[in-house]
């Protein structure tokens, strides 16, 4: 896998509902946000996630991982990055940096198996989607320069 694979950044304003009593945001919010900035990636592919729907898959969830370094708090805005960190036949692992300014408050990992949605079972990559996806773990020339 390239060590410059292509990036979404999605800002967030925390909002009050995303917090506790003490105004830092409830863990859980993290895998929300981890969600839009892997849908916003997908559509760097070429492909919103419902088209990958309308082709007849889906990209269910097997594992997630999330190291939490700072809080975060209510009207504050925080960018989230994701990037496809590894790209396997059947398997993609998209990582997750959220940050506050320069300054990271959380990483974290999601794995996902392509699934047919028609039968529910595991499959390859499907083959409209194989290149574009393979081109988000590519670095273009644009996210070079």
């Amino acid at each position: 896998m390239s060590p410059n694979p292509v990036r979404s950044t999605t800002a967030v304003e925390v909002r009050y509902a995303e917090t506790d009593q003490m105004g830092v945001v409830h863990h859980a919010n993290y895998l929300v946000w981890f969600e839009l900035a892997r849908t916003r990636l997908c559509t760097l592919s070429g492909f919103h996630y419902h088209q990958i729907e309308d082709l007849g898959y889906h990209l269910m969830v097997t594992a997630c991982q999330v190291e939490y370094r700072r809080g975060a708090h209510y009207g504050e805005t925080l960018e989230i990055d994701a990037w496809l960190a590894d790209l396997a036949s059947r398997r993609l692992r998209f990582a997750y940096e959220v940050r506050r300014g320069v300054e990271v408050l959380a990483t974290g990992l999601t794995e996902h198996v392509w699934v047919e949605a028609a039968s529910g079972r595991l499959c390859r990559t499907p083959e409209p989607l194989r290149e574009p996806f393979a081109r988000l773990a590519t670095p273009s020339v644009d996210a070079l320069s």
